[in-house]
């Protein structure tokens, strides 16, 4: 994580001032926001086999610098919901879709593909898959060839996660993941997600890969460094980056990441324009950009 890393947001937040003055002004509808997931995936510190009580690092990616959203910001795995990501046709174990529905306040059909959005995202972004030949099996390793073909086949859409699936007898493991949290992007932002966060840990036996793409870099870190990092502004963190990390950190250890009880409800930021500059609100209260 090189020093002043987050200039590269400059050009974004710029770009963000004048399209919130277009929609202030009335030239400009607020976009709707799109259906996302994305996945905290969380190790023990130091990798497989360390001390359960050493603290823990969650993996995360950095965006490239000519992404339209958030370039250069250090983010977790995941993206928009893809059309394929229903399909209704593959195998599933774990909480029901109905259950999973009660959880993120969704129909059962949006709950199903949101979780199918989380577990692609991941494979997509990091090279591990949740999923396995049984509901108390798990993948033990992705990095050959093959599958690497298939991480690329879901990037270029040749292929969908039920069709992966289901041609290597896989059952998605919808129980190794849990309901975080809602980030809702504000309306004056260009580009709006309605983004569910899960968190996971990461499966005995797989292991996560620079995945090139989006990613400029990928990293395990502690979300506490991370969270330093981003204070001394050597990276760039988005609000709802940085305060997941902090509620991260709460947890202290994996099992406190996958045990803590969470509720979900909306988390909707305000953007203002101001005569100084973009205001950021959450709750009633001012926030760094």
């Amino acid at each position: 994580m090189a020093a002043g890393e987050e200039d590269q947001a400059a050009p974004f937040l710029r770009e963000l001032a004048g399209h919130a003055k277009e929609v202030m002004e009335g030239r400009a509808e607020p976009a709707v926001p799109r259906d996302a997931a994305t996945v905290m995936l969380v190790r023990p510190a130091g990798g497989a086999g360390q001390p359960a009580g050493g603290g823990f690092e969650v993996y995360m990616l950095k965006r490239q610098s000519s992404m339209k959203f958030a370039p250069g910001a250090y983010v977790f795995p995941g993206g928009s919901v893809d059309r394929r990501d229903a399909e209704a046709d593959l195998a599933w174990t774990g909480p029901h879709a109905a259950e999973w529905g009660r959880l993120l306040g969704v129909p059962p059909g949006a709950a199903r593909a949101l979780v199918c959005a989380a577990v692609r995202e991941t494979f997509e972004e990091s090279g591990v898959l949740l999923a396995g030949p049984s509901p108390d099996e798990v993948v033990a390793d992705t990095t050959a060839e093959d599958w690497e073909a298939d991480r690329h086949a879901l990037l270029d859409r040749s292929q969908s996660l039920a069709g992966l699936l289901t041609r290597r007898g896989l059952m998605l493991r919808s129980d190794l993941l849990r309901p975080w949290s809602r980030w809702i992007t504000p309306e004056l932002e260009r580009r709006r997600y309605d983004t569910r966060f899960f968190a996971a840990a990461l499966p005995p036996g797989q292991r996560t890969r620079d995945v090139g793409g989006e990613a400029a870099g990928v990293t395990w870190v502690r979300p506490a460094d991370a969270i330093a990092a981003g204070q001394r502004r050597e990276i760039f963190l988005m609000l709802p980056t940085r305060i997941t990390l902090g509620e991260l950190d709460a947890c202290g250890t994996v099992d406190g990441v996958l045990g803590a009880r969470r509720q979900i409800t909306p988390m909707r930021p305000e953007v203002t324009l101001t005569s100084q500059g973009l205001k950021l609100h959450l709750n009633g209260e001012e926030q760094p950009i």
